[in-house]
Order: structure tokens, then C-alpha cells, then sequence
């Protein structure tokens, strides 16, 4: 049976499809593909800005991404930060710009993280776009990978019982100072 030049063509146009297909994104699946904590370094970020509950995430050319965490979490660094099950945005070397997916606590108001960066060249430095503010915080909290909390009612309500913590009695006070 002799193949006829249009199941070439199919074959060609198969092919062309999957290939075309799977080229504009890198994907976490497949046994040698790099973790999302490998590709943070590559754009000058630390590799903590992620809890480690990440399951997979996609990677476009153009540098927009997809992250899916097992499931929302907390983590609690110098403010209180709630990480959505799917985070989103667009990754260039030194930056994470509009994205989408990540909260931070400031005071009782949860407020969306717009934009991440660093500097460049690179210092001890981070700074993270709340709506118009920019808060810069040291970057030595980012280096390692967080595992996340379930509830940050926990996290938030431990700093507030170390706030609101009543001084010891008087009478113990003398006691300590006597013995």
C-alpha cells in the first residue's frame, strides 16, 4: 500500500502542532524539567518567595507563568503573607510584575501584592509592591524554602498574644531580684 503525500502532510501538521505546542511554556512535569525554585535563581530572586507546597507550574517565553499549590497556605515572615492555590504573573530577570495570588497582612486589612523585585545588582535588599506602597525587607527571609501553614490565624494571633502580654506581677518581680 503505497503512502499518499496527504497522510505526510497529516503527520507533518501532527507534529508541527505538538511541537509549536509544547515550546512556548516549560512545564515542572517530565523527570528532567528544572522546580520552580531552580528557575527564581536563573531571573536573580530568591527562591523562598514560594511555600513548598508548589505541584506544578508552567513558564511561558514571554515570561508569564502559572504556579498551583497543593492547596492556599500561609507563611509567616516579617508580615504575615497568604499564598492562593494559583498564583499568576509575569517573571523578568530581577522582577515579578502584575501578578496575582499573593496577599500580605498589614495591620487587620489583607492587601494584594502587585510587583517583586530586587535589586540590580543584586543587594540585601527586596521590595514588594502593596497597591501604591513599596515596602523593602531584607532578603536573607526569602533564601530558603518555607513550608506552609494551614491557618494564619495562628501565626497572627501569636504575634498579638506576645504584644498584648501582661508584665509579670510586682511580687514576682521581687522575687527574682532577690534570689
Amino acid at each position: 500500500m503505497a503512502s499518499t503525500p496527504k497522510s505526510h502532510l497529516g503527520l507533518i501538521f501532527f507534529t508541527s502542532f505538538v511541537f509549536l505546542a509544547a515550546s512556548p511554556s516549560l512545564s515542572a512535569a517530565g523527570s528532567n524539567a528544572s522546580t520552580v525554585y531552580d528557575i527564581l535563581p536563573q531571573y536573580g530572586l530568591p527562591s523562598g518567595l514560594l511555600p513548598d507546597s508548589v505541584v506544578d507550574y508552567s513558564l511561558s517565553s514571554d515570561g508569564q507563568f502559572v504556579v498551583h499549590l497543593a492547596k492556599p497556605c500561609y507563611i509567616h515572615f516579617d508580615y504575615l503573607v497568604y499564598y492562593h492555590k494559583t498564583i499568576t504573573g509575569k517573571l523578568q530577570y530581577g522582577s515579578i510584575t502584575d501578578l496575582d495570588g499573593i496577599e500580605v497582612q498589614k495591620f487587620f486589612l489583607w492587601l494584594d501584592v502587585k510587583e517583586i523585585r530586587v535589586d540590580l545588582p543584586p543587594s540585601d535588599n527586596i521590595y514588594f509592591q502593596v497597591g501604591f506602597i513599596n515596602k523593602k525587607l531584607d532578603i536573607d527571609q526569602f533564601k530558603t524554602v518555607h513550608s506552609c501553614q494551614d491557618d494564619g490565624l495562628a501565626s497572627s494571633l501569636g504575634s498579638w498574644k506576645r504584644i498584648l502580654e501582661l508584665p509579670p506581677p510586682v511580687d514576682d518581680v521581687q522575687m527574682l531580684i532577690t534570689e
